[in-house]
């Protein structure tokens, strides 16, 4: 199951992605951009998207919404600093999976993990 994190800052979330790789047959991609996620959107088909906040050329929310036109069966998950309310309203309509907290840490990764499963 390949997992594309679309990120700036692989190195401050080693943690939170600590229990995503444990997971049995996950695979982490890294993207730096919203370009190379898409990418690998396009040409490998992953069974989730992670997308932080901080990519260079497009917003989070913009960013699913180019995934979801690409594959919509793609599940998304958002690093986002909103509150839940804020969450659920400006990301109404897109699918969505999850929230993660703007610094995950390993407990993040650990919930995400098992919902994750749930979905795989």
């Amino acid at each position: 199951m390949l997992i594309v994190v679309a990120t700036t800052r692989p190195e401050e979330i080693q943690s939170f992605l600590g229990p995503l790789r444990s997971m049995d047959n996950a695979e982490i991609a890294l993207a730096k951009d919203g370009a190379a996620a898409l990418e690998l959107v396009r040409s490998k088909s992953p069974a989730f998207v992670i997308v932080d906040e901080g990519l260079p050329d497009m917003k989070p929310f913009a960013l699913v919404t180019e995934i979801m036109k690409i594959n919509a069966m793609i599940n998304t998950v958002a690093v986002s600093a909103l509150s839940s309310e804020d969450f659920h309203e400006e990301s109404e309509g897109l699918g969505i999976l999850a929230s993660v907290p703007l610094d995950p840490g390993e407990e993040d990764g650990i919930r995400l993990a098992e919902q994750l499963v749930r979905f795989a």
